[in-house]
Parts: structure tokens; C-alpha cells; sequence
């Protein structure tokens, strides 16, 4: 699942992209990953619906309706924004999940910020019935423990592991599994440094990792022409594609850092492709209406 690609640089540094949104043609990445024991942990417990939360173009949405459809489960999504009522045919993700079977609960974005309080989820129970809560992004004990399998034993070659974070799961996983002469690096898609401590509360080492936040791009959802125009051009180099949310933005961050010199001469370096690919049909839709250049990461 690992693709190499060939970018000459004067300190001899070598990347490698794990092709993580290769794993599952509607369940890629890291939602793959983060969905496998919570699903086993939902047959277990004899649940039939599952229930989660998310955004207008969420690949979590995305990934969880179509797990459901998949495994037997209904789906309920929680969805930030009480304006996309009547709008899901216009939303390529919304949609999606949709066909998939999955029921919407659209709520304003000042009710969707208590969405972890107990009685915001006593509220769901009353509605819903039992279900089974998959957090908003997939995060929790059992996303974690799906995600330190990522890193294989052929993965101990690399001295830097790179990879993409929203909620922390995916990056936490992967530090509990790094060997001791690697180093993690995440790069957050929102602005600030407060990801540390989720991080902390999963991982089982406070060491050899470190969050790089100089590249969200202004923050969650946020991108530029000099972004598309990067991810075009990967595309157009190796074929690879990339979102503008997620991995688009960390991979520009590393072949930046490489130019600065931030990495050691010949370090071999792993890029963590997480998938997100389902959302860029939703952004090119916002690209367009805005009169921006559209990613095009399709022959």
C-alpha cells in the first residue's frame, strides 16, 4: 500500500506515501481505521444504530453511512448547520450519505456545540432510541487502537512519520506504534496547538512527536489558489491525489519544511495519506461559486 515517489532534493531525503485512502473504495484511511472496533464493538453490544455527528462535507459522515449500509446498521447523522435542511441534493456528501440510508438530524451551529454534553445526548435517546455514539471525526479509545495498524513492520525503515490531524485520533495511534529512533509530525487542519492535549489523553508516550502549525491555511476548511495550485500539481507529477482539507495541506507543509531544511540529510520519510478524497467534489462546488481554480485530481 506504499508508494514511493522520486523528488530530487540536495540533501538526498526520500518520501514515501502510504496510500491509506487506497484501503476501501467509500471507507478510506483513516475512517476505515478509526470504524473497525467500534463496529465490532456496536455487534457486541447487540446495537443496531449507529449514531454520529458531523459537517456539511464531513468524509466521516460519508464513511459511517455507508459502514452502516454495508454491515447491516442504521445510520443517524447529526449535522452542523440547520440551513443545509433542503438543501442535501445540492451537497455531493450529504447526498451520498443519504442513498446510503442514512437519517439526518440537522441542528444549528450553536446547539451542534453541545453535542457532548449529557443532556444533548439524553435529548438524541429520547428521539432516537438506543443507539450506538460514534464521535464527531470517529475519535475515541477503540479510533485509536484502529490506528496504531497503520505502521507495519515494513515501516521501520523511516526516521519521520508525517500525517494529517482533525480530531487527534489518527496521530495518536501512530505514536503509540512508532519505534524509538522515529519521530511523528502532525500537521492540525485547524489553527492552533490546542490538539495536544487530546493527543495526550491517548497516547501512552509524551515523546517524539510535535505538532506543526504553520500550514492550516488560515484554519478548518480553509484554502488558497496557491494550495489548489500545489495539489494540481502533485497530481499532474505522480498521479496521487490529494484533499485540499487534510493531506493536500500536510504534504505541502513537508515539501516546504524539506526546501527550509528542516530534516536531517537522507531521512527517509513516510507521509500518512488519510484518504478524504469524497470532499473534494463538495469544495469545487464552493471553488466555483467563489469564481477560484477547482482541484482537478480526476483524468
Amino acid at each position: 500500500m506504499n508508494q514511493s515517489i522520486s523528488i530530487e532534493f540536495p540533501n538526498a531525503i526520500k518520501l514515501t506515501i502510504k496510500r491509506e485512502d487506497l484501503i476501501h473504495p467509500f471507507i478510506s484511511g483513516n475512517k476505515f481505521r478509526k470504524l473497525k472496533y467500534n463496529l465490532l464493538q456496536a455487534k457486541s453490544e447487540k446495537q443496531e444504530t449507529l449514531l454520529t455527528f458531523g459537517g456539511a462535507f464531513s468524509n466521516h459522515i460519508a464513511a459511517v453511512a455507508y459502514a452502516g449500509k454495508e454491515q447491516g446498521f442504521k445510520t443517524i447523522g447529526i449535522i452542523r448547520g440547520d440551513e443545509l435542511r433542503g438543501k442535501i441534493i445540492e451537497n455531493p456528501t450529504l447526498l451520498f450519505a443519504q442513498e446510503c440510508g442514512m437519517e439526518f438530524e440537522f441542528v444549528s451551529r450553536e446547539s451542534y456545540r453541545l453535542k457532548n454534553e449529557p443532556s444533548f445526548i439524553a435529548d438524541l435517546k429520547q428521539k432516537f432510541g438506543q443507539f450506538y455514539l460514534v464521535p464527531e471525526g470517529g475519535t475515541n479509545e477503540l479510533a485509536v487502537k484502529g490506528c496504531e495498524e497503520i505502521l507495519t513492520d515494513d515501516d521501520a525503515v523511516f526516521d519521520f512519520v508525517c500525517c494529517s490531524l482533525g480530531t487527534g485520533g489518527t496521530i495518536s495511534g501512530i505514536i503509540n506504534s512508532i519505534l524509538p529512533h522515529q519521530k511523528v509530525l502532525g500537521f492540525p487542519s485547524l489553527k492552533g496547538d490546542f490538539l495536544k492535549e487530546e493527543i495526550r489523553n491517548f497516547v501512552r508516550i509524551n515523546t517524539n512527536w510535535e505538532l506543526i502549525t504553520d500550514y492550516h491555511f488560515g484554519g478548518y476548511g480553509k484554502i488558497s489558489p496557491e494550495l489548489i495550485d500545489f495539489i494540481n500539481q502533485f497530481y499532474a507529477t505522480t498521479k496521487i491525489p490529494l484533499d485540499p482539507i487534510y493531506t493536500g495541506k500536510m504534504v505541502f507543509g513537508v515539501i516546504d519544511l524539506i526546501k527550509r531544511n528542516y530534516f536531517p540529510k537522507n531521512s527517509k520519510i513516510l507521509l500518512i495519506h488519510t484518504g478524504g478524497i469524497q470532499g473534494v467534489k463538495g469544495m469545487n462546488i464552493k471553488l466555483k461559486n467563489k469564481k477560484l481554480p477547482i482541484i482537478n485530481i480526476y483524468d
